[in-house]
């Protein structure tokens, strides 16, 4: 009996073709990923997967975060003419740039941008400044620690409170503004897409998607998208001034890849490495924001040896590792060379500006791409000097991040 099953076998096996056995396996397994990935109910849009490689196909890495590039290359050259008509006077810099990266910015989230000259954006760039340079105050931090108490007690806390209180009567009139023309087939930007979900959830008292956090979250894209980005590019021009010879090396670097007639574009970063390289050394020696953000231990863990119970904040140090003598051949001076090797561009491990992991920041390709581009787009058109009998200084404000502090330049025009 025995011996019969297993010729059976033996002469089924042999009667089956390759092919036939590479179908069966491939049916079976197309089967079982349909199965293991096929939508839920209440499952997110998002296009169709194919099987066993999802939607690899669908994604341009060549072409990563391209879409905002034409918006980054038209807000440079308005900032481009907003210094031409400086006509290589001293200048105070600070919210041209401040103008021209927040630009960027609205163009996502409120869907438009605003003019150089527009009185009321200035003043809700200024409330915004203000408020970035006051919540590091002493009286805010007591505030932070006891703020039943401090609430009543007059303080520069008192004008920071101010000031974001007319920043969101600001995002308010633009969110209305929104309203009278707001088409939920057709979202414009974040505002008009956050308004579409909040139709979906008729009792906002169980959803995060009400008026109050569309104003907060358009606060958060706001102040994120412009204080750090226009803060390095001021921090760089403040460096070109200081370092004519490195501003000489960009210029020549520009000059042969991309000449004067057309504009840097993000393709243009791999053939520029000592442009790229000075990008890099500009956040490194500035390091706008020496002591990363706060973060809180989900769970209990140990760290190096260290215990640390959940709930334990951490505070990175960014600054000792900016500033290693370990790491860096000249930690407190200023060399490009830092992020150079045999002429090309080198990546440092102990460079962390946007810090790392899952709570990196969310903003780094954007924040690099405008610094590229706008970084590039000045040097093309410019060469920045200290004015004359002026000495520019690399003192800093303190404030949430680390800033220039108030000085002038010449912005003078290349032939």
């Amino acid at each position: 009996m025995l011996a019969a099953a297993g010729s059976l076998v033996a002469a089924i096996w042999a009667a089956l073709h390759l092919r036939t056995l590479l179908l069966a396996v491939f049916t079976f397994l197309f089967l079982a990923d349909y199965l293991k990935n096929r939508r839920p109910k209440n499952y997110p849009p998002g296009p169709r997967g194919l099987p066993f490689v999802g939607s690899i196909f669908q994604l341009d890495f060549d072409k990563a975060h391209l879409s905002i590039q034409p918006r980054i290359q038209e807000e440079a050259r308005y900032l481009v003419e907003a210094i031409k008509e400086e006509g290589g006077q001293p200048f105070n810099p600070h919210f041209s740039i401040n103008n021209a990266v927040s630009n960027v910015i609205c163009s996502v989230t409120f869907g438009e941008r605003f003019e150089f000259h527009d009185s009321r954006f200035q003043e809700m760039l200024r409330l915004l400044d203000e408020a970035t340079c006051l919540e590091s105050s002493m009286v805010c931090q007591l505030y932070n620690i006891f703020p039943w108490i401090m609430k009543y007690v007059p303080g520069s806390h008192q004008t920071v409170f101010r000031n974001w209180e007319k920043l969101k009567s600001f995002v308010s009139s633009v969110i209305e503004n929104h309203r009278k023309d707001w088409n939920p087939d057709e979202p414009r930007d974040f505002i008009d897409a956050f308004l579409k979900e909040m139709t979906k959830y008729p009792d906002k008292t169980t959803t995060s998607f009400n008026e109050e956090n569309l104003i907060c979250s358009t606060l958060d894209l706001f102040f994120a998208g412009t204080e750090t980005t226009s803060t390095t590019l001021r921090w760089a021009l403040l460096y070109m001034a200081l370092y004519p010879e490195v501003q000489e090396k960009v210029q020549a670097e520009i000059d042969v890849v991309i000449g004067q007639k057309r504009q840097a574009s993000l393709a243009d970063r791999e053939s520029m490495p000592y442009t790229n390289a000075v990008v890099h050394e500009v956040q490194r020696m500035a390091n706008i924001i020496p002591l990363n953000v706060p973060r809180e231990v989900t769970k209990d863990t140990s760290l190096d040896g260290f215990r640390l119970t959940k709930g334990t904040m951490l505070v990175t140090n960014l600054t000792a590792l900016h500033k290693d003598p370990k790491e860096w051949a000249t930690p407190e001076t200023f060399n490009p060379e830092h992020f150079l090797e045999n002429g090309q561009f080198k990546k440092r491990e102990s460079f962390l500006p946007f810090s790392m992991g899952k709570r990196a920041c969310l903003g780094e390709q954007l924040a690099r791409s405008e610094l590229f581009i706008f970084f590039t787009a000045l040097l093309q058109n410019f060469t920045f000097k200290p004015p004359p009998n002026e000495r520019l200084s690399l003192k800093f404000r303190m404030g949430l991040t680390l800033s220039p502090v108030s000085h002038n330049l010449c912005a003078v025009a290349r032939p």
